[in-house]
């Protein structure tokens, strides 16, 4: 089973997952979670520009900030990057403690302060050497408008409705409430 990026590099798939064997996309909901959410996020993240660039050019100079090319953490709270800023974010990753903050809320803002404060990767330091094969073979991602359509095409979404003054959103046995049944009196502490 080989290991793909999609789209961005950095978050790897199994290629038998998200694909057929005719090399479309696979079924949205015949994917794992955690698959579809990268996915579909990638849509999202396409054509964004590369965080160190975009803290080092300001939001008046954005233009000037390269597309990102790479995709570390997860998914919402990830750091794009371009292949110059890469072994920044690896070395902050590797020898500046940022491995600790894997998986939590915090890590891009991290490696955020880390970067704004002037703090960048030795000389020579990464990045790490990527195997391209047959990039432009893969299918488009779809946009995240299409990502959408397909999710919901492919998960049947099943509408139900409770009425909430029956015992367990059971209609036959509806029971009205009694105001007098609730107790109005109690004092609640105030800030």
């Amino acid at each position: 089973m080989a290991k793909v990026s999609v789209g961005l590099r950095g978050w790897r798939f199994d290629e038998d997952e998200v694909f057929t064997d005719d090399g479309e996309w696979a079924p949205l909901d015949d994917m794992p979670d955690d698959s579809r959410n990268r996915l579909l996020r990638l849509g999202l993240l396409m054509d964004q520009p590369c965080d160190a660039c975009y803290l080092k050019h300001g939001e008046e100079e954005k233009r000037r900030a390269n597309p990102a090319a790479i995709v570390y953490g997860e998914p919402g709270d990830e750091v794009l990057l371009c292949d110059e800023h890469e072994g920044d974010f690896l070395y902050w990753f590797r020898e500046e403690g940022g491995s600790e903050l894997a998986g939590e809320e915090q890590f891009r803002d991290e490696f955020h302060e880390w970067f704004a404060a002037g703090n960048r990767a030795p000389d020579g330091y990464g990045p790490d050497e990527h195997v391209e094969e047959a990039p432009d073979e893969l299918p488009d991602l779809p946009t995240p408008e299409e990502a959408q359509r397909r999710l919901e095409q492919s998960v049947e979404f099943e509408e139900k409705r409770y009425d909430l003054r029956a015992p367990d959103g059971d209609e036959e046995g509806e029971e009205d409430l009694d105001v007098a049944d609730l107790d109005l009196d109690t004092e609640y502490p105030s800030g």
